[in-house]
């Protein structure tokens, strides 16, 4: 991986995604294209909620008052300036589109992690696709997810931005159990008891995967590619980290809508 190449913690979420759900060789997406275009519709606002940008309140997504600079200013700019806030789902459905995928594409393309390639098809038509050229960035997110999905079961909570540590040990019950330095009792514990009241040493816990995982799982999942990508994971696990996160919810309800529209005109 170049200089100039993003880590994985420096991809948005639609470019995370988009990497994580087209094959590295042909370049083709892995799942269909309708399903390609309605998730990363929900990456974008996967991204914008947890750069700050946005917020669900109540059922409807607004701008927040102070917003980050974004390479998805264009999107960040259309929810602001809607005169009537709309629901996720509505924002899916606005989001979704070819131009949307092909732009974040491009953009992968210019930063020498996938490579633009036509195809000619009967002198006419040309098909493009994106195969991998550095697969440092995908190798890392996959490590990435591959270790939270590893972890065991918990009460884990939905991802969401700014989010307090959990594992952060509390300072109040630190000083509590540190004996004064000038304290006569410090040192001259009778050592058998000391010994006794020594607790056993607990397993270190696991890792709390940070929201930006979790936003990546959700949508890999929401997609129906998780499973693929990751056959051996969890899945109670897959399924708490992906769980009540409400721009996937987006993206769950628009592809239910989409495959009913298509059983329905299959029957016709």
């Amino acid at each position: 991986m170049n200089a100039d190449t993003p880590k994985a913690a420096e991809l948005t979420l639609p470019q995370a995604f988009l990497l994580l759900a087209t094959n590295d060789k042909d370049g083709k997406p892995e799942v269909p294209m309708f399903a390609l275009r309605t998730t990363l519709a929900g990456a974008i606002l996967a991204e914008l909620d947890l750069i700050g940008a946005i917020e669900l309140q109540g059922k409807h997504v607004r701008a927040t008052g102070d917003a980050p600079e974004t390479e998805l200013q264009h999107e960040l700019e259309l929810i602001r300036g809607k005169s009537r806030p709309h629901t996720p789902k509505r924002w899916v459905s606005m989001l979704e589109g070819r131009a949307e995928v092909q732009r974040f594409y491009e953009g992968m393309a210019e930063q020498g992690i996938i490579e633009h390639v036509g195809e000619k098809r009967l002198g006419r038509f040309r098909a493009v696709r994106y195969p991998e050229k550095d697969h440092a960035p995908e190798a890392a997110l996959l490590e990435k997810i591959e270790a939270a999905l590893s972890g065991p079961p918990s009460n884990l909570v939905a991802p969401e931005s700014g989010a307090a540590d959990s594992t952060a040990p509390d300072a109040g019950a630190a000083d509590a159990v540190v004996p004064d330095a000038g304290s006569p009792v410090a040192g001259a514990t009778d050592a058998g008891a000391s010994e006794a009241a020594a607790p056993e040493a607990a397993e270190p816990a696991a890792k709390v995967p940070d929201a930006r995982t979790k936003a990546l799982i959700a949508l890999l999942q929401a997609a129906g590619l998780l499973g693929k990508l990751f056959p051996a994971a969890d899945r109670v696990r897959a399924s708490q980290l992906a769980k009540d996160y409400w721009p996937t919810r987006a993206v769950e309800d628009e592809l239910r809508l989409i495959r009913l529209a298509q059983e329905e005109a299959a029957n016709l």
